[in-house]
């Protein structure tokens, strides 16, 4: 048996976020086979989930790694086997602290994403997320569990996401990890989560050495997934920092089904 997990944006998914015929086709060989496959990614179970049905992925043998590894989805018993949730002092003092940075942060709930305003960050948010939204000037007051992640958002200007990042760095250290996402998306989530945690605990779940474990992404927050896994594939639409840590670049991108294309060869080898 083997393992694939794959990230959605700019990985499994093309420019159009979708799952393309030849990309589809692919899996669905894949899962006939009687192999594994595992979306990983920072988005939330919801909007997981929307993603695999729009792809007409109802197969056995599917899991889903949300939240960046904070949340762990078995499919076929529909229930989460992992979930690491963030304490709401956390969550008021990262609102406190991106506050005075001028910065937009976010949190979750199970069925919605909680904004502090109906602001221009999270209407570019919601294009591709498309979770119910609850507006809530103190986060914590829109919440009804502890959260599996937030994440502060900057549409036009990094270095305000870098200065916030680095102000709580200290505070950080053994609470929380802060990774990229994109230039854009700074995601906040449990010190002992991440994707790379998540691949190591599903090829245990399942009984699966890691070396019969393929990960494939293509941004900051994938790098420790490929890491994990006995195969490390960087898309060729990936940042440097993701291909230097892979053991393969794709020759193809995600909008030319580059995943589809490096597994056939590495599974054919």
């Amino acid at each position: 048996m083997k393992l694939l997990f794959t990230d959605l944006d700019g990985t499994l998914l093309n420019n159009d976020s979708k799952v393309s015929p030849g990309t589809r086709a692919f899996l669905d060989e894949f899962l006939a086979a009687g192999n594994k496959l595992i979306l990983s990614s920072g988005r939330p179970l919801l909007s997981v989930l929307e993603v695999k049905n729009d792809a007409g992925l109802l197969q056995k043998g599917i899991f889903l790694i949300c939240n960046n590894g904070t949340q762990i989805y078995d499919c076929d018993q529909e229930r989460s086997i992992v979930e690491k949730r963030l304490p709401r002092p956390y969550v008021s003092y990262l609102q406190q602290q991106a506050q005075k940075h001028h910065l937009h942060i976010q949190a979750y709930r199970d069925d919605a994403v909680i904004s502090p305003a109906d602001d221009k960050e999270i209407k570019y948010y919601r294009r591709r997320i498309h979770l119910p939204l609850i507006v809530s000037p103190c986060l914590t007051d829109g919440l009804v569990n502890d959260p599996l992640k937030m994440l502060a958002i900057s549409l036009d200007d990094h270095e305000k996401l870098e200065a916030f990042r680095r102000s709580i760095a200290d505070w950080a250290e053994n609470k929380i990890q802060m990774i990229y996402s994109n230039d854009m998306y700074l995601e906040l989530f449990d010190w002992d989560s991440g994707k790379g945690s998540a691949v190591r605990f599903v090829c245990d779940h399942l009984g699966v050495p890691l070396s019969d474990a393929y990960a494939a992404g293509d941004a900051d927050n994938d790098i420790s997934m490929l890491e994990a896994a006995g195969t490390g594939i960087a898309m060729a639409n990936a940042t440097d920092r993701v291909k230097r840590a892979a053991d393969v670049v794709t020759a193809l991108d995600n909008d030319r089904d580059g995943l589809a294309d490096i597994m056939k060869r590495l599974l054919a080898s």
